[in-house]
Formats: structure tokens, C-alpha cells, sequence
């Protein structure tokens, strides 16, 4: 029964849609995936490629001491005061966050989540039995953290944490160094769990310089980092990630659930290991390439008639309110009665995004993951299918929202 309460992933559930279109010979520009085009570093492949070893065998179930002792020195590259004992190695980032609130909140208590949010904060705190208490966070405000005060009107006796993103997935927004703070006294005053999710860390625009929670002086024993190889090495198939934290009776609990699951991926830990190596050049290419990305986009988005997306701060991600009845309805659509000279786009509904009711019903979610061509064209394609969609609707009332160009 359990399983079948699980919400559907609302970046796959329209995947038969668009299998169909590419059966009837349509090109379908996936913007619903955070699935990056960007080449793997070469370093991480040849690991792979010169693996040398004449047993498959176990790996220690919190990771090689080889990869974790790299892994730290990664870390403090980031004034992130990590040591290899501080470092749990996960079967991808995923599997963090499902230890991390099994080991950290008992079922029936409350984590409290901005939202949107990606959609597997909710599916793991429904397994873990965990309850979310959302707070939104609204397009009109670029989706910034709302009030201390609206956090405040959520805490109660079961409340054991809040979950962030940061950079953040699905809406790009990045969180200031004030905002961190405010959450760093929320954490101390009630005695709260900050969960945050770095799995775009290297990806920060217009000179925003990260910032972990976990560099804030007194916060150590209340953070828990969720972090993955996934999208900074372009690796999102090694599916491997780690959980890290200052807290030790923490990792004593999670190390219980890394043991009975045995191991991380023996091979995925060489590559990580030695995709520590990557020079910057690499990532300040990557970076450029996702800026030149996010700029075409947003331009693009904003000059259509009735859309608006706010400029995102970092990730490669940005929530969309479209003039649309109902942007499921619009997604589906598009995939299945649309095609510009024969391509259509995949976009995910971003109400799956929300666990309020009734929230983002006119948004999507859009991953900008390919090339400036094929983004040029898409934006294109989704222009003439708003023009063309009979649920079109917009909005003639004054808005309050800025539009974000770029020049």
C-alpha cells in the first residue's frame, strides 16, 4: 500500500507521450531531465577504461578510504571543514537523502521543505514515513526563502529539520549568505536539522560565490550535507554520492543503513577518485557553456507573450509560469497534437514540484541541458505551441512581476 501512495516522478511520468512522438518520426527536445549533455572529464573515463583488479570485491560500506581521504581535500577547497570520517560514500545522492532522514527523523515527525521542491524529498520522506510541511516560495519573489516568520508559524514539537537545495532544483534560485544565516538561527533556537542538497555546487552565475551551511560557525552538529558526482563530472549514471556531516551520532546511524545495503559501486569510486583531479578550466567551460545557456533561455521565455521566469542564480534549471489552463494538460499536449516543422519539447509539470494542492498549475519545470542550438529551437517550437494551444490563457490583469532580460 505503501508503494502505491508513492507520487509519480513528474520528470518521467509523460515519458510514453514523448516515446510515441519519436515513434512517429518527431524530434522531441528533452528540457525535462537534468540529464547534462556536457562531456564527462576525461580523467574520470580512463579510470574507468584502466581499471585493474582481479576481484569484483565489497568496498568498506562507507566508502574506500582512498576516495574519502580525496574526497575531504575536494571539501576544503570550499573552506568546508571536512575529514574522511566525516564522509559517508552513498549509491548516488538519492540514497543520501533517504539515510539521512531515516537516521535523523522518526516516523510521524515533520520536515519542513520550501517549495517547489524536487520531487524526491517528498517520495523519500514518504518512505521514511517522514511528514513535509511545505512552505512556498512563489514565482512573483523569484522563489527566495520566505519569512523567518513563516517558518516560525510551522515549527511545533515534532518539527526536526528543514530541507534545502542550494543551488536550487527545480527553480535555480541561489541562497544568499543572509538567507543561510536566518536558517542558521532557526536550527539553534529550536534545535533543528538543516538538510541541504550541493549537488550543483560548481554551478553559480553572475559572481555568486557558494556558500555551504556547513561553513557557518556553530552550525556544525545540525548540518547534513547531501551531495552526489552526478551533475559536477557530467557522471549522472555512476550513481554514486555521499552524506556528510560534523555530527557523529549521525553518521553512526547511517553507517547502520550503509552496512546493511553492504557497499557503494567499487568502480564509480576510482572514477570519482580521480575526477577530484579535474583541472578548473574544465568547470569554468561548463560554467560558461550553462550561463550562455540560461541567458539565451530566459531572453527567449520572457519576449513570449504572457510568460515569465525569473533569472536563475545557479543549477541548470528554471520554473516557467506559462499562460496555460493547466501546464500538465499543456505538456501532454505538446507531445502528443503539436509538432513545428516535425519537433516538439518535453517539459515537466511543475505542479509535481508542490505537495500543496492546487500549486504550480501554470508553471514547468525546464532543464536548460542542451546546446544553444537545439535550446534556440525548442524556445521556438514552445512559442508556436503556446500560440496554437487551445487552453491558452492569459493573464490581462497588471502583474507585479518583473520581467528578468538580460542584454
Amino acid at each position: 500500500m505503501k508503494g502505491r501512495l508513492m507520487p509519480a516522478s513528474p520528470i518521467r511520468k509523460l515519458t510514453p507521450f514523448a516515446d510515441r512522438a519519436k515513434a512517429e518520426g518527431k524530434k522531441v527536445y528533452h528540457l525535462n531531465i537534468g540529464q547534462p549533455d556536457i562531456h564527462t572529464p576525461e580523467g574520470m573515463l580512463s579510470a574507468i577504461k584502466n581499471a585493474d583488479f582481479k576481484v569484483w570485491a565489497y568496498t568498506p560500506s562507507e566508502g574506500t578510504l582512498s576516495y574519502r581521504t580525496k574526497l575531504a581535500s575536494y571539501y576544503r577547497r570550499y573552506d568546508m571543514p571536512v575529514d574522511p570520517e566525516d564522509i559517508i560514500v552513498t549509491c548516488g545522492g538519492s540514497e543520501a537523502i533517504l539515510f539521512a532522514l531515516e537516521a535523523c527523523i522518526q516516523p510521524g515527525e515533520e520536515l519542513i521543505i520550501p517549495e517547489p521542491f524536487y520531487a524526491n524529498y517528498y517520495s523519500f520522506s514518504h518512505v521514511a514515513g517522514v511528514k513535509v510541511k511545505p512552505i512556498i516560495s512563489t514565482i512573483e519573489t523569484g522563489f527566495a526563502l520566505p519569512p523567518v516568520a513563516e517558518f516560525e508559524k510551522l515549527i511545533g514539537p515534532a518539527t526536526r529539520g528543514i530541507f534545502i537545495c542550494n543551488p536550487n532544483n527545480p527553480t535555480g534560485y541561489f541562497y544568499s549568505r543572509k538567507e543561510l544565516e536566518q536558517l542558521k538561527e532557526l536550527a539553534l533556537k529550536h534545535d533543528l536539522f538543516i538538510f541541504c542538497d550541493e549537488a550543483y555546487r560548481e554551478f553559480c552565475y553572475d559572481g555568486h560565490k557558494f556558500l555551504s551551511p556547513l561553513q557557518l560557525e556553530g552550525l556544525e552538529e545540525h548540518v547534513i550535507i547531501i551531495d552526489t558526482v552526478s551533475k559536477r563530472y557530467s557522471a549522472c549514471g555512476a550513481r554514486l554520492g555521499a552524506l556528510v556531516s560534523k555530527n557523529k551520532a549521525v553518521l553512526e546511524t547511517v553507517l547502520k543503513f550503509a552496512q546493511a545495503r553492504l557497499s557503494p559501486p567499487a568502480v564509480a569510486q576510482l572514477a570519482a577518485e580521480a575526477a577530484i583531479d579535474t583541472p578548473q578550466s574544465y568547470f569554468d567551460q561548463v560554467l560558461e557553456e550553462y550561463s550562455g545557456r540560461r541567458d539565451l533561455m530566459v531572453n527567449a521565455l520572457n519576449k513570449m507573450e504572457g510568460v515569465h521566469c525569473p533569472l536563475p542564480g545557479g543549477a541548470f534549471y528554471a520554473v516557467v509560469k506559462l499562460p496555460v489552463d493547466n501546464a500538465e494538460k499543456f505538456c501532454q499536449w505538446i507531445l502528443e497534437k503539436f509538432s513545428w516543422e516535425n519537433q516538439t519539447v518535453m517539459m515537466a509539470p511543475a505542479s509535481g514540484f508542490y505537495s500543496t494542492p492546487g500549486s504550480g498549475t501554470q508553471e514547468v519545470r525546464i532543464a536548460y541541458v542542451l546546446n544553444k542550438t537545439d535550446l534556440a529551437n525548442a524556445m521556438i517550437c514552445l512559442e508556436k505551441a503556446l500560440l496554437a494551444y487551445p487552453g491558452r490563457k492569459l493573464d490581462l490583469t497588471p502583474s507585479a512581476m518583473p520581467r528578468e532580460e538580460l542584454n
